[in-house]
């Protein structure tokens, strides 16, 4: 088969275990550059279906799809829709799913795409291609909205002053490049000298999650896996930074019995039903990146692996969430 043009971060782990040897259907339901389906696929996937919202991964995965026998087929969507498009496309039940969440190499290396803070281009951020973009809600949304994404979605704690500056300079001239930003950034809050990561990054990070509704997706999809996955099916989750690894650790305890769920109705009261657990976790810690990965992709360096087995038991239901769910 052609090898794809990166090595997926973690690849080898989630690959192991999700045991693709047993043969079966399993779906990358974050494409890119294929490197997850590629390796399924020489390790004894059967067929392997991809997902992506990005239409130019779908449209550059046609060497890999040649290659493949008829092993795999790959579709332009969201992975929150991943049952449907499992069934829709032949590739159900399914004996596994990799998840690999945030952008991709292949957006932030192309400056047209505005996902990088390094790269001056046209502020999108859009990872469909469609829909309103970064340049959309910096120049539409109030002060309030705007520090309200920066601080939840970027954790950044002068979220404030950030969108401040923003509004102030939106007044004269409205924002529409990469570069316009990063250098507003820097100019609201200033650099410290020990900083390892641009005064911007936080910034970018939570307008592209915004723009993209990156944690609805996530959510959407997790529960959309719990669904698809058949009796004994794997599930293989990469995540790189706390919001993201929050929702997941937080959906397989819960799946797994480790954290009983709230009642909908009354936040504050615990469920007191014996609920069987959907999921087994195959490990209680997440896997991280080995020194010899950290050496060569220096990206992989937040990253975590959470991995589960699906249970012969219903899916947990809205009620018995409640506000965990």
């Amino acid at each position: 088969m052609t090898k794809p043009r990166h090595v997926s971060v973690l690849r080898d782990e989630a690959v192991q275990a999700l045991a693709p040897e047993r043969g079966g259907v399993f779906i990358d339901a974050t494409f890119g550059a294929g490197g997850y389906a590629v390796a399924l696929l020489q390790n004894g996937a059967s067929q392997v279906l991809g997902i992506d919202r990005d239409p130019s991964a779908v449209n550059e995965a046609e060497a890999t799809i040649s290659s493949s026998n008829g092993r795999l087929h790959v579709v332009q969507g969201n992975f929150s829709d991943l049952e449907e498009l499992a069934i829709a496309n032949a590739a159900h039940p399914v004996d596994g799913i990799a998840f690999d969440f945030g952008v991709s190499s292949m957006q932030l290396d192309r400056a047209q795409r505005g996902f990088s803070l390094r790269l001056d281009g046209p502020l999108d951020m859009r990872m469909s291609q469609s829909g309103s973009s970064a340049t959309d809600f910096l120049n539409t949304a109030t002060e309030h909205e705007i520090a309200i994404v920066i601080r939840r979605l970027g954790e950044e704690p002068r979220a404030k002053h950030i969108a401040r500056a923003i509004i102030e300079v939106r007044k004269t001239v409205r924002l529409t490049r990469t570069i316009q930003l990063a250098e507003l950034v820097l100019k609201a809050i200033g650099r410290r000298p020990d900083a390892r990561i641009h005064p911007a990054t936080r910034t970018f990070q939570a307008i592209r999650m915004h723009v993209n509704d990156e944690l609805g997706q996530i959510e959407s999809g997790l529960r959309a896996a719990e669904r698809a996955l058949k009796p004994g099916g794997r599930l293989a989750v990469v995540s790189f930074h706390s919001l993201e690894d929050r929702l997941v650790k937080q959906f397989l305890r819960v799946r797994s019995g480790l954290m009983p769920s709230a009642s909908r109705y009354d936040p504050s009261a615990l469920s007191k039903s014996l609920r069987s657990p959907s999921f087994r976790l195959l490990s209680r810690r997440p896997t991280v990146p080995g020194e010899s990965e950290l050496s060569t992709n220096p990206r992989a360096r937040s990253a975590k692996l959470r991995t589960a087995e699906r249970l012969d038991t219903p899916v947990f239901s809205d009620r018995e969430l409640g506000v965990l769910g």
